[in-house]
């Protein structure tokens, strides 16, 4: 479900997902740059696709999603949690698809908003992720805001045609502090 909440961070402000949002989104997944890390991505969408994913998603009650914006109110990416809540935990994805804005801090701050939400509002447990391990940047954004690598998935997802493995990473709740 699209989340209604709106999360104000330091650099980046988490808002409902509009439909108008989606032809951005087609664009940033056309971009093989923007996907390798992605795990679910094959093809890029076409719009149509992406209408119909939208539309499943809003009604789904497990998952949360929000557009991420800088403060200035420029579309950058989106986030989304995956809920399991008699297990009162969650599984954790984004993208920043705007590429010049990488490395520029918008992802951490964006996790930071997600993970005290989830701890404060959801009243969760867990928020787990998995990413590539070859993708360092994401890797040092999410032990910067406190995710602890769990394990490695070897061999479990093809990077530029090669295996490459998964590492799965967590952070409990008390764990947390908001830094």
């Amino acid at each position: 479900m699209i989340s209604e909440s709106i999360l104000e961070g330091k650099r980046v402000r988490l808002r409902p997902m509009e439909q108008s949002d989606l032809p951005s989104f087609v664009e940033w997944f056309s971009d093989a740059e923007v996907t390798q890390w992605l795990a679910d991505v094959g093809t890029p969408p076409t719009l149509k696709e992406e209408y119909e994913w939208y539309e499943r998603r809003r009604s789904d009650p497990e998952s949360l999603m929000w557009a991420i914006e800088t403060v200035d109110g420029r579309l950058v990416g989106s986030t989304e949690l995956r809920l399991e809540p008699s297990r009162r935990k969650a599984e954790f994805g984004i993208v920043i698809g705007e590429k010049s804005e990488w490395s520029a801090g918008l992802g951490a701050d964006a996790v930071r908003l997600i993970v005290g939400y989830a701890f404060g509002e959801l009243d969760l447990n867990r928020v787990e992720l998995t990413t590539a391990q070859e993708n360092e940047r994401a890797i040092r954004c999410y032990e910067k805001v406190g995710f602890v690598r769990e394990g490695l998935k070897r061999q479990d997802r093809i990077v530029e045609g090669r295996f490459g493995n998964t590492v799965m990473m967590s952070i409990l709740r008390d764990e947390w502090s908001e830094k």
